[in-house]
Parts: C-alpha cells; structure tokens; sequence
C-alpha cells in the first residue's frame, strides 16, 4: 500500500495583529458572499419582485438565521458536555471559530428570518425560499471544506485508494485497531488508520451536485414549492446516505441500541418527506411572474 494522505492542517488562516482567522470561519464569509453575488444575480433578472436594499436586507437576516439557529442547534443536540453549558459556561455558546454549527439548526433559523422578511414585504413565503434554495449549497460544500480543513467529522475505517489518515481521529484509531486486529499493521505503520473523507464527499453532493441540479432547474421560472421541494428531498437523501460511512459525534455515538442509525440521518428524515410533499404541490401551484429589477 502506498503512503496515505494524511489530513493534517493548520486550521488557523492567518493572523492579524493578535487575532487569529480560522480556515472555518473565513469559508463561511466565502459562502455568504457567493450567496450575496448570486442572489442579486438571480433578482436582476427578476426572479424576485424586490429592491437591491431589501433583498440586502433579506440576506443580512438568512446570515443571522444561519449562524444564530446553527450553533443553537448544535449547541442543544450535539455539544460533548450536553445542555449543562447553559447554566455552567454560557458563553460557549459564542465560540463558533471552534466549530460546532449544525445545518439542521441554520436551516431553521434561515426559514425563520424568511418567513419575517416575506411577511414584510407582502412576500408568498414559499416565493422566498424557492429564490434562496439554489443559493445555498455553495455554501454548504465551503462549510464541509471548513471541516476537512479542521479535521473533524471524519468518516469509518477504510481500504480505499481515496482513504485518509486524520491524525484528530489517533484515540479512536488505537479503539478501532484493538477490537478489529486486521487493522493493527496499519496503525502500526502509518501511526493511523485511514478512513472515509466524509466531508468531502458532502462537499460534492452537498455543494457541488445540488448547486447544478437546483441551479439548471431555476435557470427559468418554476412552480412554486418545486425548487424548496428538491432542496430539502436532496439535502435530505445525501446527508442521510453519507451518515452510513461517517462516524457519528462521539458523545452521541448510535441511536437506539443499533450499529448505523444516528442523530443526523434521524434529522434528514423530515427533510425527506418535506421534500416530496411540496413537490406534490409544485404540481399544483402558481409559477411566480418574472418582474423588472428594481
């Protein structure tokens, strides 16, 4: 077997001064601004009957929804020390350079800022969502590059040409080697065993696949519920196709005494059948009029 990659990076950027920029957090901006530039791509050629400033305002409210219900989210299912951190050390809360932002959670706080900026602006809800539906997964494959980068959410042992070592994964490596012995050569060679790069398989389904199939389906106007409905059904089927070769958050581990179910295929679900109930009412539904920027 030939060397394996190992993924090891130094998940500070650069510094300025004092303060250190996280590869996290700098993909993060990138994504924003990707959603920032398409978004007024889309509304210039009338895909929403709105003004630059509001839809401006539209964007700066989605950012907020992402980051506030994202890390609340995480925060409340999937934080290592539980919800004890509420009472004991609330101000982690702040700490998102750290990691820990949960799609599910952002996905909500984004659909919440949707629903108050719609309401607004005399908006159909659904006219709003199905315009940042295909805005999205470039964000979300710069998120899953943020976490390769980190090293973090790291997939199970595998024998692929493909499989990388990561050197955060060292303890349960050394767990791993000890309950299967085919795999002690391995850690004893290479110091770690090599595994799926999950994240960077999310990176193409969730980012790459999605942003062309939802971008070549918006290109022209669309029934309403179709462009959210595969959002969501998409999303939906990867996130919970990719959770088979992905080791759950250790302090969660597998859900309900099996060997595979875990939190996030369990979230997906609902996303799932969201997803082809508002394609059933695409079928039925108005197409929005294309208006004149303004």
């Amino acid at each position: 077997m030939s060397q394996p990659f190992v993924a090891q990076f130094d998940p500070v950027a650069f510094h300025v001064g004092p303060v250190q920029v996280h590869w996290y957090g700098l993909m993060y901006l990138l994504g924003f601004f990707f959603v920032a530039v398409l978004g007024e791509y889309r509304r210039r050629r009338g895909r929403l009957p709105v003004s630059r400033d509001a839809l401006g305002d539209l964007l700066f409210y989605g950012m907020l929804g992402v980051i506030v219900g994202g890390r609340i989210w995480y925060m409340l299912f999937y934080y290592e020390g539980g919800i004890g951190w509420i009472w004991r050390e609330p101000l982690v809360l702040f700490k998102v350079w750290d990691g820990g932002m949960s799609f599910h959670g952002g996905l909500l706080g984004v659909l919440a800022a949707g629903w108050w900026w719609s309401r607004r602006n005399g908006l159909h809800f659904f006219d709003t969502v199905d315009f940042v539906a295909p805005l999205v997964p470039l964000g979300l494959g710069l998120g899953r590059l943020g976490n390769f980068i980190n090293g973090e959410l790291w997939g199970k042992p595998a024998h692929h040409a493909w499989a990388m070592i990561f050197p955060s994964a060292q303890a349960e490596d050394v767990a791993w080697a000890t309950a299967h012995p085919a795999w002690l050569p391995q850690l004893q060679q290479y110091g770690g065993l090599t595994r799926h790069p999950s994240q960077l398989y999310e990176l193409c389904l969730e980012g790459v696949v999605m942003f062309v199939v939802l971008w070549l389906v918006s290109m022209k106007p669309r029934p309403r519920y179709l462009v959210s409905g595969l959002f969501a059904l998409l999303y939906g089927v990867f996130r919970f196709a990719v959770e088979f070769v992905r080791v759950p958050d250790a302090q969660l581990g597998y859900l309900f005494g099996t060997d595979w179910v875990t939190m996030g295929q369990m979230q997906s679900l609902p996303l799932i059948a969201v997803g082809l109930v508002l394609i059933a009412m695409s079928r039925r539904a108005p197409t929005l009029a294309l208006a004149n920027p303004a």
